[in-house]
């Protein structure tokens, strides 16, 4: 072997390492979680029952504002200790005339506030109901939630015990996927769902940083939204995970409670997940250079810049470029002939599925209703072309006879050359699939192709095309703007 060549290999062989990166530090982020059993906050947690205000923004949530204002009426939690203030972004539809409704039916529990110009985004909605609740010391916590979300009955007290511990400044509910005419998709959300909150999330309260605050169920103390700053930041698409950063540089914990749970409307189709999550990861971009300095750089204050933390922040934010990466590394080596394209690709898929095995082994147990529900996702979550990438790893040479055989053809070694391209490149061909399946989704076909396309690549390539989209739009720098999901009531109260 030349100098070149042997440079060119230690080279791909780096960039093969850049998809193993993601799959380390989840392994690592959830082999924390059966720790929680033991380090967790419940020591310092007690009975307490603060006087806390709700807001809830709100701009034509005529269809969902009643039921989530009579489930907040109805909590385990004393009414003399809670009042609701809906924000009305100067709505177009009836919400104006059901709150009213609600504020004659619960007199002195409910506040209906209403901006006569709207359409600035929810940060600014928020802040201002804020303002309005920060003119008297009335209220000592303060419970930031969307208008679609339903409490269950024990949920506010679970979070508020937790605020017994003046170190404590917010805690964060377990937002479950909570569509009554459930879908592939939302069954699909729903287990993502378990993957990144009761799972991660308690594998964060065991590393003492929490990555983000649920938008839709955040619970401040007052000290804690004073020393932030009053206020909600409107900079940003992200401003729950700059809330969540700012109270832990501040000194205060921030804590999950997956025992609180919250149901939620989610997208029942691509395109409106798509930008839900494009919002989301444009969002995560901003954090990502406005706490540049503390990434990688341990604090006596905080934990969000230790290692761990940092591996899993940039494992996610980063994982479409690893995987892109790894597929440009496998596919050189295998052009090049080298004796390790083979043996490394098999490692690197064996020790994904592995840790995708034990990953999903934890949160199954995690939420049994809902994972029960979803047994078809769960089977399928990686996409069934990546299952045969893996069974191709597991057993070399198998699946290059086994899958031509079944439409009765056998390769030439040209074909088995080509076929191994396809699957050494399949990581990455996988986000083309999911952005084909948004493509079409709405064409006659789509009906039934999109969600079998889905079902082929795989729901976490769908997530990874729509961040690698977001990549694109901050490099052409297009505009970033609120576009608020469209919420109908589908909830299952």
């Amino acid at each position: 072997m030349t100098g070149w060549q042997l440079a060119l290999e230690i080279f791909l062989l780096v960039l093969v390492a850049t998809g193993a990166i993601p799959v380390i530090a989840g392994a690592l982020s959830f082999a924390a979680i059966p720790f929680h059993a033991f380090k967790n906050h419940y020591g310092k947690a007690s009975p307490y029952t603060p006087r806390v205000a709700i807001v809830i923004p709100a701009w034509n949530e005529g269809a969902v504002i009643a039921a989530s204002v009579d489930r907040l009426m109805s909590l385990d939690y004393p009414l003399d200790r809670l009042r609701i203030f809906v924000v009305d972004d100067a709505s177009t539809d009836n919400t104006p005339d059901v709150v009213r409704s609600k504020v004659e039916q619960y007199p002195g529990n409910i506040v209906h506030l209403r901006r006569q110009t709207g359409g600035e985004g929810k940060a600014h909605t928020l802040n201002h109901g804020i303002r309005v609740i920060l003119e008297d010391d009335w209220m000592e916590a303060l419970l930031v939630m969307d208008a679609d979300v339903i409490y269950q009955p024990d949920s506010l007290r679970r979070m508020t015990r937790h605020l017994a511990d003046p170190k404590v400044g917010a805690v964060s509910a377990y937002i479950r996927e909570g569509s009554a005419d459930k879908n592939y998709l939302t069954r699909f959300i729903g287990l993502e769902y378990v993957l990144s909150q009761p799972a991660a999330r308690r594998a964060q309260n065991v590393l003492g940083a929490q990555a983000c605050l649920a938008g839709g169920a955040q619970l401040h103390t007052r000290e804690n939204l004073l020393a932030i700053g009053g206020q909600i930041d409107t900079s940003s698409l992200a401003e729950d995970t700059i809330t969540t950063f700012e109270t832990q540089l501040h000194g205060r914990e921030v804590v999950f409670e997956p025992l609180a749970v919250v149901l939620a409307e989610e997208p029942g189709s691509i395109d409106a997940l798509w930008k839900q999550r494009l919002r989301w990861a444009r969002g995560n971009v901003s954090v990502t250079a406005r706490y540049s300095k503390i990434w990688f750089r341990p604090s006596k204050v905080h934990n969000l810049g230790s290692i761990s933390f940092g591996l899993v922040w940039f494992s996610l934010w980063l994982l479409p470029i690893a995987m892109i990466l790894s597929s440009i590394g496998l596919v050189g080596l295998l052009l090049l002939h080298s004796a390790l394209a083979t043996a490394i690709f098999n490692s690197l898929w064996i020790a994904a599925a592995v840790t995708f095995a034990f990953t999903l082994a934890f949160a199954v147990q995690l939420d049994v209703p809902l994972t029960s529900r979803a047994w078809r996702e769960v089977i399928t979550f990686p996409g069934l072309i990546s299952m045969l990438v893996i069974a191709s790893a597991f057993f070399p040479g198998v699946v290059e006879v086994w899958v031509p055989s079944l439409f009765g053809m056998h390769l030439t070694e040209t074909g088995e050359f080509i076929f191994r391209i396809f699957l050494y490149a399949w990581i990455s061909l996988s986000m083309l699939g999911a952005w084909l399946a948004r493509r079409i989704e709405r064409t006659w076909i789509g009906r039934f192709l999109s969600p079998a396309l889905i079902y082929l690549v795989g729901y976490g390539s769908l997530l990874c095309a729509i961040t690698f989209d977001s990549y694109i739009k901050e490099i052409r720098g297009a505009e970033a703007k609120w576009d608020k999901t469209e919420k109908t009531g589908r909830v299952a109260v």
